[in-house]
């Protein structure tokens, strides 16, 4: 493409197809982001792949970019990043001038007076892409409740068939300053969320009725969630079917996961309790599982009161899941509780009771359910007079 060498940046990459897309999506974003220079033969490979090889043989590479027109930096289109200054109208007005386009937003502090809305029409929809330290937080004016980012809440749609379909937010820190929800998906379908870090937020990631009959099928992976340290606190809040979560930690909440829908898939999540004066342990729960056919793998209780609670009559999955206690400090310790009889499939599961805790549960459930506790590593203690294990152990 274009004239001179014919040397292009794919031709660099040493891969092809979608793999190769990414790399070089990665190494624009890097550009932008982080400031990272090019070798001289990448921008020039760049520049003649895009045609305008005559800026970059002057080393304007930024210019390059901007002329294929692919993003929209957001401080340079009057968005506040001084940490004082409320920057959520200009944020929702580049958002509505800039349909289907990537907003990057550079390190720096966005004060946010009210929840940023992106919409779920395919021909409208953007992707957030926040540089490691642009933090989006919560201004002092925030009324409780809702999200700092609501993807998907505004030009409601339901169609994964047109372009535009897919967006989401990567990258950043989300900080609700202790009254605010981090980020919710409300509407569209396919939504993803990927390394963000939320702090001090009420309810980390909030997935809503889904779109389609229900089905929200986001995608949410590598987050972070510090709540703030209240009893009503929830890492992840699950009210959308047919979601994937993977590699996430979660500290500082009173629930780490909330599941009241089902046809979701959880992998190597570890919601870790913190003690504070506004928590209530007693209460304090890893993992609660209040739908059917829900998938747990490697998913990780630390420290709560009580490791997964599984409603009644449920069919759940888990597979290789953990129960552990760093503290013995504390009333009980009970690593699963069933409403009535346990009907779930609890394989490979292995448990660390704290030596100085004297009440200790494995399973609290009825007696005469079809489930079952098998490949397990289990520690040798007595458990409580109403632990129901031995009749669930295969």
């Amino acid at each position: 493409m274009g004239g001179g060498s014919g040397v292009t940046l794919s031709s660099l990459i040493p891969f092809s197809g979608t793999k190769q897309i990414f790399v070089v999506n990665r190494l624009i974003t890097d550009i932008i982001m982080k400031k990272v220079a090019f070798t001289s033969i990448a921008i020039i490979a760049l520049a003649i792949s895009a045609g305008w090889s005559a800026q970059a043989r002057k080393g304007n590479t930024e210019a390059v970019l901007r002329a294929q027109g692919s993003f929209v930096v957001a401080t340079e289109h009057g968005v506040p990043c001084d940490g004082k200054t409320d920057a959520a109208e200009a944020i929702q007005k580049l958002i509505a001038d800039n349909p289907n386009k990537t907003i990057i937003f550079p390190d720096g502090v966005y004060m946010i007076s009210r929840p940023i809305d992106t919409p779920a029409e395919p021909v409208k929809s953007v992707s957030l892409v926040l540089g490691n330290y642009a933090v989006f937080k919560a201004a002092e004016s925030w009324v409780e409740g809702e999200a700092i980012v609501r993807l998907g809440a505004i030009e409601k749609a339901n169609n994964i068939n047109v372009n535009g379909s897919n967006y989401g937010i990567y990258g950043g820190i989300i900080d609700g300053s202790g009254v605010a929800d981090g980020i919710s998906i409300d509407g569209g379908r396919e939504t993803k969320i990927e390394n963000v870090s939320i702090k001090h937020v009420r309810v980390g990631v909030h997935i809503k009725y889904g779109a389609n009959n229900g089905s929200s099928d986001a995608d949410v992976s590598d987050v972070n969630i510090t709540g703030n340290g209240k009893v009503n606190s929830i890492g992840l809040l699950v009210e959308g079917h047919d979601n994937t979560f993977t590699n996430m930690r979660i500290a500082d909440v009173h629930i780490g996961v909330h599941l009241k829908t089902g046809g979701n898939s959880l992998r190597n999540i570890h919601p870790l309790y913190i003690f504070g004066k506004d928590q209530v342990y007693d209460s304090s729960c890893g993992f609660v599982i209040a739908s059917e056919n829900n998938f747990l793998n490697y998913c990780y209780s630390d420290q709560f009161a009580t490791g997964f609670k599984i409603g009644k009559g449920l069919h759940v999955n888990h597979t290789d899941c953990f129960c552990w206690w760093y503290s013995g400090k504390v009333p009980f310790q009970t690593a699963i509780e069933c409403e009535g009889t346990l009907e779930s499939m609890i394989t490979g599961l292995r448990v660390g009771f704290h030596k100085d805790c004297q009440v200790l549960t494995l399973l609290k459930a009825e007696k005469g359910g079809k489930g079952q506790i098998t490949n397990f590593i289990l520690p040798k203690n007595k458990y409580a007079a109403d632990d129901a294990s031995a009749f669930y152990i295969k």
